[in-house]
């Protein structure tokens, strides 16, 4: 399937801003069922400078700095994509969770790169008892991806989605006791219960293509950022799974970034002096293109 992506930001400030300091993760990246064939970045003002480079987990990210006053920042990420149904997999051939546990437990740094992803990260460290929710999941001997689909699903069940009850920077302790957030939030619950009992698992930003009621036409900028995560679970690799639908991701999919949270990989971070309150416009579309 191919799409046309295109992701609008603006920023409106009641007095100017001096200068601004932004990093963006907006371009979509290569994978195994992805492939970019186009992406640009305009900015609006002109940039002082834009440096584009790949992050410490390989994504596409750029820094950009804005060095006269502004009263509006407009940032338009575009992108042509073509996306693949992920191969078929049987859960119950996954490897058994407890010795994926134990096999990274002796691998160490020779694993760094799945390692990495067992430890807490500043949006998904908890107090609550997360072990035990997980371990509902997660009996003894269970193959790990079937472990982890059975985990996504209860959260699908057990949490409600809800617009109005968190934000970016919403502890996973807050999501867990209110049984409530946004795809980012049920995303961070996912994690963090699976770093609870020692599995590594991964952040994933993207977008997803939505379809609207039948006889509604669809609206533009209706789709908007999107979140899930994904397992490390042999012979398979790294597997996606998608709380907020109970679904796991295929060809409605686009893949952006991922990290160990949110902060690791938010559409746009940065740092501004002076524009006191400022209001934020996003507007996203995913169409199918050809």
């Amino acid at each position: 399937m191919d799409y046309r992506v295109r992701h609008r930001t603006t920023y409106r400030y009641a007095q100017d801003v001096s200068y601004s300091h932004h990093l963006l993760h907006l371009s979509p990246r290569a994978t195994a069922t992805q492939a970019v064939k186009e992406a640009s970045l305009t900015v609006t003002p002109a940039t002082a400078y834009r440096v584009e480079r790949s992050d410490f987990f390989g994504n596409a990210s750029e820094w950009l700095a804005l060095n006269e006053p502004h009263a509006v920042i407009d940032i338009v990420a575009q992108s042509l994509v073509t996306v693949v149904d992920s191969p078929a997999r049987d859960p119950g051939a996954s490897a058994p969770w407890e010795t994926v546990r134990a096999s990274l437990e002796e691998a160490g740094a020779a694993a760094q790169n799945i390692v990495q992803f067992l430890f807490d990260s500043a949006l998904t460290t908890f107090s609550v008892d997360l072990p035990a929710y997980a371990g509902k999941s997660f009996t003894p001997g269970r193959p790990l991806l079937a472990g982890a689909i059975d985990l996504m699903s209860r959260i699908h069940a057990d949490f409600r989605y809800d617009k109005t009850v968190s934000d970016a920077s919403t502890p996973v302790d807050r999501v867990f006791e209110m049984r409530a957030g946004v795809c980012q939030d049920l995303a961070h619950v996912a994690i963090a219960a699976m770093r609870s009992l020692g599995l590594p698992a991964r952040y994933v930003s993207g977008y997803l293509m939505t379809r609207p009621p039948p006889g509604k036409a669809r609206m533009i900028g209706a789709d908007a950022s999107h979140a899930w995560f994904s397992v490390w679970a042999p012979p398979y690799g790294w597997v996606d799974l998608d709380p907020t639908n109970d679904v796991i991701p295929g060809k409605e999919h686009i893949t952006v970034a991922w990290g160990r949270d949110y902060w690791d990989v938010a559409p746009v971070n940065g740092i501004v002096i002076g524009g006191a309150d400022h209001l934020i416009e996003v507007g996203v579309d995913v169409i199918p293109a050809g």
